[in-house]
């Protein structure tokens, strides 16, 4: 027999057929002198065998009792669980309760009955309601009559478009979705420099719209967004167009549902819309870097709501961005760029490479000015149907950027202010120089887009590249 100071907890529901099967059970237990509390997640009448029948109908003790199956016995000494049983197992109930016998007219097993303690986002309001959840995070107190979305923009952190509210409990859901403590600083944000932790960083992403499992994305491109080579404050205070891009590889993309191919650079998914804006509104909301503020520009772009794609590296025939930046090419990586709008490449035509590279060259020379060179770093997005050009002769992406690379070659006497009746140029001492468009890291190639269309991407970016401005960060995403 079980020790004198043994006694025991059974939680059932009365929907679960198998709890309805074993009220006999309830009833043997008690005549026999067992010290049994009963938890009924449904209805307190339930089971009527027994002498009472505690009401769990707020789960509270399911919650602290980790049920996650009815029925579930569990046996306690003092006041320590020793043993437990889910289901109806008459061998396993025989042995936790130390009988030789047992309900004799009961078939031998029967599985039992989800909780409903685990059922569908009831586990993260149980802990939010009796577990020791804490935010570090202000919480702001919205009045009765006020309304929640209202509220948000009255409040200054929205982007301009609608927020999801940060509720307790969304915010608590999305800090599922890593792996890292809500109180790990992740750096501070510019432009007042504010630290910015993970909990800090879900909220903003709850008010995007991510899911929890895009947190650890928008986590990479923050960290990213924060180097000294990324240069946050810089391209925040600049009166140019650019804004931050995030481009995505790796096995995450896919996992998350991200998209690569028709429209990649445009709206309808949820992943590329929401991570990148979650970026956007923490350096707004944390770092307070707003419009009209420290974030000067002239005219922006609508990539400062959002821009954010995944390479479609499943289909391409050339090594990933990710891999040519010294990668695993099963590493899951962000890499973040200070970029413009989007500037489109028509070729319809040409079916060689060295046609198809020309009319790239051309297109790229314009980029800020076609009489400036060395100023900024571009990429250019090529899409499956201007990839086969390349994928049919064998160019490998080093072949494509060594011949663009020789075709944006230019003569400093052709850059010189007043030269075309243009006064914008190059300074004067590069006059009997040649120069190439962009320095020679300076050139990106990635692949995405849909199947049908001859087009292109080029996307420039902040004319201050390298030690005295911006330069792309990758940076791998972690769990």
């Amino acid at each position: 027999m079980a020790a004198v100071d043994d006694h025991y907890v059974m939680v059932l529901k009365r929907e679960c057929p198998t709890c309805t099967l074993i009220e006999p059970v309830v009833t043997e237990l008690e005549e026999a002198g067992f010290s049994l509390q009963i938890w009924t997640q449904d209805d307190p009448g339930f089971p009527r065998s027994a002498s009472q029948v505690g009401d769990d109908r707020s789960l509270e003790q399911s919650y602290r009792l980790a049920i996650e199956t009815v029925p579930t016995l569990i046996r306690f000494r003092d006041e320590t669980e020793v043993d437990r049983t889910v289901g109806w197992d008459r061998s396993d109930w025989l042995r936790l309760l130390e009988l030789e016998s047992l309900a004799g007219e009961l078939p031998a097993f029967r599985p039992g009955c989800g909780s409903k303690s685990v059922d569908p986002g009831m586990p993260e309001k149980l802990a939010l309601k009796f577990g020791d959840v804490t935010f570090q995070s202000r919480q702001v107190e919205i009045a009765e009559q006020e309304d929640v979305v209202e509220a948000c923009y009255d409040r200054g952190w929205s982007d301009g478009l609608p927020l999801v509210p940060p509720t307790e409990l969304r915010v608590m859901k999305m800090l599922a979705g890593s792996k890292r403590d809500p109180a790990d600083i992740i750096g501070t944000v510019p432009p007042d420099l504010q630290p910015c932790t993970v909990e800090k960083a879900a909220i903003n992403a709850v008010m995007a719209g991510c899911k929890p499992e895009y947190l650890p994305v928008v986590i990479a491109a923050l960290e990213a967004a924060l180097t000294d080579t990324f240069c946050m404050h810089g391209l925040l205070a600049t009166t140019w167009f650019s804004g931050p891009m995030i481009i995505v590889n790796g096995p995450i993309a896919g996992a998350i549902g991200m998209n690569a191919g028709g429209n990649a650079l445009g709206q309808g998914n949820r992943a590329n819309a929401t991570i990148g804006r979650a970026l956007q509104l923490i350096i707004r909301n944390v770092g307070g870097g707003k419009p009209g503020g420290v974030d000067r520009s002239t005219l922006g772009n609508p990539g400062k709501y959002s821009f954010c794609f995944a390479e479609d590296e499943e289909n391409s025939c050339w090594e990933s961005l990710s891999v040519e930046r010294g990668f695993a090419p099963d590493a899951s990586t962000v890499t973040l760029f200070a970029a413009d709008g989007v500037q489109g490449v028509v070729d319809q035509k040409s079916r060689d490479p060295e046609s198809l590279c020309r009319s790239f060259a051309l297109s790229l020379a314009v980029v800020g000015h076609a009489k400036l060179c060395m100023m900024s770093d571009v990429f250019l997005v090529v899409s499956p149907e201007h990839e086969r050009v390349f994928r049919n002769a064998n160019w490998s992406k080093a072949q494509v950027k060594a011949c663009l690379a020789e075709l944006m070659q230019r003569p400093g006497s052709e850059l010189m202010p007043g030269v075309g009746g243009i006064a914008e140029g190059m300074p004067e001492f590069v006059k009997d120089m040649t120069l190439s468009k962009f320095k020679p890291d300076g050139l990106n190639i990635v692949r995405a887009g849909g199947t049908a269309g001859l087009f292109s991407a080029i996307i420039g970016g902040w004319l201050a590249s390298g030690d005295f401005g911006s330069s792309p960060v990758t940076r791998e995403v972690l769990a």
